[in-house]
């Protein structure tokens, strides 16, 4: 990822520096743009991956947070293997296609967002090819979460719906955005914005700042130069749990406010919304509802999109030198 151990210099640099009298260098703009491609793609099978591999496990959270009173008495097992029998095997991915069209662009842009970040940052503060000092590597993370999720919500409030209602409800995501639009108006779209916000400066910030420095630390103590595959699990699973258990109670408020419309609630605000949950739920079963499962899901989700995010980067940059040497 860039991110401090130097992955694309520590990889390529020391052969570019050899003779090339026969070898074909891109231009600087050409290397600029191949480099946001590759965060991109990355990014977007990162996200892709690492989502349809807790699909169940997210619907379930999804449920828990939306709901009250009888799912209080069930433990989340209970409610996977309930919805099983009822719906079926792949009902466990249900809204998973919507997951998809939002979490593949969100993915995307958030890693890319966050490589051009830290560039910015580290030009800005004097540390250009250097690791970013912990204050502007959290900055960096939460300027990437907030970008991705202020192009991408009403995709998300679109997957919540769906999570959350009989399959006869809503056909197919087109159809979820046409009924929230007539019935309830577009502005819809876009309830539970600022909660989502608000919890993704946190959850990214923290995600991404964990992650990086215990590479860096990885790299500084142990003398190798990239971590491998199951250290890089571990290094995501880690930011993942860390990241959602510091957002966690504005996730729970942004889902009430999303699935309000059809869960017979009427949320206006943040507070009033948190005073309602605590009112009728309590403090920790209603604001930290399902965070136990958000401890198993959470992070194997960050896990894989991290380390499939820089696998990916790797492969990319040396098939793209291959290919320039070859020219």
């Amino acid at each position: 990822m860039g991110n401090g151990v130097k992955e694309g210099q520590v990889d390529f640099k020391q052969q570019d520096v050899e003779p090339v009298t026969s070898t074909y260098l891109p231009s600087e703009g050409n290397q600029e743009k191949k480099k946001v491609l590759n965060s991109l793609m990355s990014g977007a099978l990162a996200g892709a991956v690492a989502k349809t591999a807790v699909a169940p496990l997210d619907r379930t959270k999804i449920m828990f947070q939306g709901e009250s009173r009888w799912l209080l008495q069930n433990a989340p097992y209970r409610l996977i293997y309930r919805t099983y029998l009822n719906e079926g095997f792949w009902s466990l991915w249900r809204g998973n296609s919507a997951t998809m069209v939002r979490v593949i662009p969100y993915a995307a842009i958030q890693f890319c967002a966050h490589e051009e970040y830290k560039q910015l940052l580290g030009s800005y503060y004097g540390f250009q090819g250097k690791a970013l000092t912990p204050f502007p590597r959290f900055i960096a993370g939460s300027l990437a979460g907030t970008t991705a999720a202020m192009l991408t919500y009403p995709l998300d409030m679109v997957r919540a719906r769906m999570a959350v209602t009989p399959k006869e409800m809503y056909s197919n995501i087109v159809h979820v955005f046409i009924r929230i639009s007539r019935e309830e108006g577009l502005k819809t779209l876009y309830r539970g914005f600022t909660p989502t916000i608000l919890g993704v400066i946190p959850y990214a910030g923290l995600s991404f700042f964990t992650y990086e420095t215990l590479k860096k630390l990885h790299a500084d103590h142990s003398g190798k130069l990239q971590p491998s595959p199951p250290e890089r699990l571990l290094f995501g699973a880690c930011a993942g749990l860390i990241g959602q258990s510091a957002s966690y109670p504005l996730d729970v408020v942004r889902r009430r406010m999303q699935t309000a419309g059809v869960m017979g609630h009427t949320y206006s605000s943040i507070l009033l919304t948190m005073q309602e949950i605590i009112r009728e739920e309590g403090l920790i079963r209603g604001l930290y509802k399902g965070l136990s499962m958000n401890w198993v899901k959470g992070p194997i989700a960050v896990g894989i999109s991290f380390t499939t995010f820089d696998l990916t980067q790797i492969l990319l940059r040396k098939l793209q030198h291959s290919t320039n040497v070859e020219r």
